[in-house]
């Protein structure tokens, strides 16, 4: 889509800025992860100036840095990792000190600032090979396999690896870019699109974002991308030879932000769009504003898997509007978001589907806790413990499951929309979170307080007991099935009319994991299972077929693991070929030799470590 250029002072952009985002004090709200000390001086604006380097895997340029001091603050401490910086000035070009200090492992290392005096500090750096947020595509990773990609991931904390700014989700920056790249590619940022120009053999394109943000959330991408519209303000970017299909998929997404719209009050971002990106993308989607990144295996033909745009749209509330002050609060995005994903669903196809989904999140919520440890393990506490090994997703989610049985489903409703109007652009901590709930619902009721058991959900291991479980009727009904023909019904039998991808795969997790191999012959021939191109099928299919030394699964496998490369796939299932010795493994390095160039970096160095 052409775009028109648009100068920055031509629509406001120069204006004196709003106030910054506050930065929580309280003692929980300090980020163990940064190296940043933003009571002293904190940044408040980022402006990138970069040029990609496909033949160095590199950017270089600068990073111009608004500075909020305290009177008589000396220097202003930023986060860093694996950046060449060339030299530290103000806006007029004056050199400034700076020093580098030690490199800590995962974290990088301190870049010091002497201020002088100075309220905007450019930094002028280039980016390692290396860089850890920054992913680097040969074009026989792409699905055009005719030009190379970019593309970034910051979560948690890895943007400090491109950018050099205070890099703690409780630190949020408005920001702008130019980024050059070669001709014929495009870029793409999660923020406005203000238009590209040639510049020399290139094209320089421009992005501004208005609404602070968490550093985590600023991305990019670079590729052979074309956009298509979906709605008034909603469309999807998307290598040219996957387009059609992805927005066939991505119908409903305009309806999609109607919806959370009804449920949590407007839309704020501008634009919502969605990147898909190339096969070899091993995540399944990132929540970057007004551009969510996706994995192109959601693209089913069916739309069965389009509760991963709800999750990542949702974000645009929870996690993105308002965010966890550190990475111990996880729980604050993930799980809100779960949940705000399930009312998606329900509202757009109906609460049966939902309860399926919720119903899931219970079956994942127990083997999670069981792989933690235990209900008495503390790893599976919510607060002080980041990610919870997904713990965050489905037990956050269940905490907000039980206030609305508690508290009546319009209570919760009206609560979470003034929450976030209230706490917009902000950071969050638990400890916010639960005296918010205090105040604005529980409001010294002791009783109410009692059935909550809000701090037993926070900071306590396990399940509280007055968790709920969402028991689905249609899964009721897949495990009878699941357990009719366990026990000799011919697969024929079974009507599976209307079955959506989780209750297929509620089907096949749920059948014994030793059966014979009439069986196995008898789920493919009427179900077509080793051909069929739903990923989230296929692979629980291959787990269930390669346990029983299946053999046609041995040429789906190879496959299946030749057209795509999403980590939760691949590692398993390279697993579960070596886990079969002498009848696997030959097809597991075979089809290594063959696909190895076309898989992410990080899924190449887990299967180098099984396949030495």
């Amino acid at each position: 889509m052409t775009r028109i250029w648009r100068p920055l002072a031509a629509i406001g952009l120069l204006t004196i800025a709003a106030a910054p985002a506050p930065v929580l004090t309280t003692p929980e709200a300090r980020d163990i992860a940064s190296f940043a000390e933003p009571l002293t001086a904190r940044v408040t604006d980022v402006a990138l100036d970069l040029t990609v380097d496909f033949a160095t895997h590199q950017l270089s340029g600068t990073a111009a840095l608004t500075v909020d001091a305290k009177p008589g603050a000396a220097a202003i401490v930023l986060d860093t990792r694996d950046l060449t910086i060339t030299g530290v000035t103000d806006d007029h070009k004056r050199p400034l000190q700076w020093t580098l200090g030690k490199a800590v492992p995962e974290q990088g290392a301190p870049l010091t600032v002497t201020l002088a005096g100075a309220h905007k500090v450019v930094v002028h750096y280039i980016t390692s090979p290396d860089a850890a947020a920054l992913q680097w595509l040969t074009p026989a990773q792409t699905m055009g396999k005719v030009q190379p990609f970019l593309f970034s991931q910051g979560e948690p904390n890895l943007n400090r690896s491109w950018i050099p700014t205070q890099d703690s989700p409780g630190i949020r920056q408005t920001w702008s870019a130019t980024i050059t790249v070669p001709q014929p590619l495009t870029a793409v940022m999660s923020a406005e699109r203000l238009g590209g120009v040639a510049v020399g053999n290139g094209r320089a394109f421009r992005f501004r974002m208005d609404h602070p943000v968490p550093p985590y959330l600023i991305a990019l991408a670079v590729g052979d991308l074309k956009f298509q519209v979906l709605g008034p303000r909603t469309g999807v970017w998307a290598e040219p030879s996957g387009l059609a299909k992805a927005a066939a998929e991505l119908v409903d997404t305009e309806k999609m932000v109607t919806t959370a719209e009804a449920l949590y009050g407007p839309y704020r971002w501008g634009r919502y769009d969605v990147l898909v990106l190339p096969p070899s993308f091993p995540f399944g989607g990132m929540e970057n504003p007004t551009l969510t990144f996706a994995t192109p295996t959601f693209i089913t033909g069916d739309r069965s898997q389009v509760s991963l745009i709800a999750h990542e749209l949702a974000h645009s509330w929870s996690g993105n509007l308002v965010t966890n002050a550190t990475w111990s609060d996880s729980w604050l995005n993930e799980g809100f978001t779960t949940y705000f994903e399930n009312r998606i669903m329900e509202a757009l196809y109906g609460r049966p589907r939902a309860a399926v989904e919720a119903d899931l999140y219970w079956d994942e919520m127990q083997a999670r806790i069981a792989k933690l440890g235990g209900p008495t393990a503390p790893t599976t506490r919510l607060h002080g413990n980041p990610f919870a090994g997904g713990l965050d997703y489905v037990k956050g989610s269940d905490f907000l499951f039980t206030l609305e049985k508690e508290i009546g489903r319009p209570a919760l409703d009206a609560w979470l929309r003034s929450y976030f109007d209230r706490h917009a652009f902000q950071p969050q901590t638990t400890a916010g979170l639960l005296a918010d709930i205090r105040e604005h619902l529980v409001k010294g009721d002791k009783a109410l307080e009692a059935r909550l058991r809000l701090d037993e959900w926070a900071y306590a291991p396990g399940l509280p007991t007055n968790a709920v479980h969402i028991v689905s009727p249609e899964l009721a009904k897949v495990d009878a099935a699941s357990t009719a023909f366990a026990a000799g019904a011919p697969a024929a039998s079974i009507d599976r009319s209307g079955w959506t991808t989780q209750l297929w795969l509620r089907f096949l997790n749920r059948l014994p994991r030793q059966l014979s191999t009439a069986q196995l012959a008898d789920l493919d021939k009427n179900f077509d299972l080793s051909s069929t191109g739903n990923g989230e099928v296929r692979f629980a299919w291959l787990q269930l077929a390669l346990g029983n030394r299946y053999d046609p699964a041995l040429a789906s496998a190879q496959q299946f693991l030749t057209a795509m490369g999403r980590m939760k796939w691949v590692v398993p299932t390279y697993k579960a070929l070596l886990a079969q010795g002498d009848w696997g493994t030959p097809t597991a390095r075979a089809t290594y030799k063959q696909t190895r160039a076309g898989y992410h970096p990080i899924v190449v160095a887990q299967i180098d470590k099984l396949l030495p």
